[in-house]
């Protein structure tokens, strides 16, 4: 089982990395791949140093599975040329992820429409995948039909140079920025470019993509996606209409038994989930799960993981480990 992990060196590629040696992943030959750049230099792994090597020298050697974690026009480019080679491209960017004939995976919601024949698959964009981890197992009960969404999203998720911007700011230090503004003791209600409908790229992706995972048009989505000035993962405030009644005992207990899903929910100890709390987990993290007062079938939730794992590495390693155990590679 040869894995090659394109972008081997950034954010999330190294994160994948770690997931990979982490879950222990029956890989047989790793292939760290990144910009010419980096070409030569090593990656330890396992306690074993492995060189990087470029775009075509990893084609050449024909792995089994390629993590792309690179930017879509990487992916754009090069995944097409590794599924020439026989390659199956799971790919974190956002290249793939609404074309219509490839699947868009989140393990536990819809891996089951995988096949042999499914080359390039895309990974879910971070704050999506937290959420429709959650929403799949309440929508098979009480039939969503309306979500109202929040984030509150983690410079990680922006990259490196994010993370340099706060950390310089906390220290007064001038630096580079990837933000339009200051994010340190701040909050930017502004991620990816606006549209013309007024809604940000990240929002929109949060209305389309719930709608392909879960295989539902019918459910109406509108999101609000804001950038605050923490590490370790995304929050999420959820506002679920259903077309059925619940029953809160009932909620709680179908979340507790659902993959992958950690609640967290006893305010009178205040325990609710907080991003200081997923970071470096894989599971999705529920709390504060309540009645909407003000609407009848309505339901408050608020949802944290750590977006460099579940919401990126982990989820692609799990599309993976799937493939492996259904022999589809």
């Amino acid at each position: 089982m040869k894995v090659a992990v394109v972008g081997a060196t950034g954010l999330v590629g190294t994160v994948m990395l770690k997931v990979l040696e982490e879950r222990n992943f029956p890989l047989t030959e790793l292939i760290p791949v990144a910009s010419e750049k980096s070409v030569g230099k090593e990656i330890t792994f396992k306690g074993k140093k492995f060189p990087i090597v470029s775009m075509d020298t990893a084609i050449s050697m024909k792995p089994d599975i390629a993590l792309f974690s690179a930017g879509g026009n990487t992916s754009l480019e090069h995944a097409p040329r590794f599924k020439e080679a026989g390659t199956t491209v799971i790919d974190n960017s956002s290249a793939w992820r609404m074309d219509p004939a490839i699947k868009l995976i989140v393990p536990e919601v819809n891996a089951h429409e995988l096949s042999i024949d499914n080359k390039i698959i895309a990974n879910p964009n971070c704050s999506t995948i937290q959420m429709v981890v959650v929403l799949k197992p309440l929508h098979d009960k009480y039939k969503i039909k309306r979500v109202v969404v929040s984030t509150y999203q983690s410079v990680t998720g922006t990259g490196v140079k994010a993370v340099e911007q706060l950390m310089n700011e906390r220290k007064g230090v001038d630096g580079p920025k990837a933000y339009p503004y200051e994010i340190d003791l701040n909050v930017l209600p502004h991620i990816d470019v606006f549209t013309e409908n007024g809604y940000t790229k990240e929002e929109m992706k949060m209305v389309k993509e719930t709608n392909k995972i879960m295989s539902d048009e019918t459910i109406r989505v509108t999101a609000t996606t804001v950038r605050i000035p923490v590490m370790g993962g995304h929050s999420e405030s959820v506002n679920i209409e259903f077309e059925n009644d619940f029953d809160l005992a009932e909620v709680r207990s179908i979340l507790e038994k659902s993959p992958g899903i950690i609640v967290v929910d006893d305010v009178a100890n205040l325990k609710y989930p907080m991003p200081k709390d997923a970071h470096e987990k894989d599971e999705v993290f529920v709390g504060r799960i309540r009645r909407d007062e003000s609407a009848p079938k309505a339901l408050n939730l608020w949802i944290v993981a750590d977006n460099l794992r579940k919401g990126a590495a982990t989820n692609a390693v799990q599309i993976a480990e799937y493939l492996l155990e259904k022999e589809l590679v």
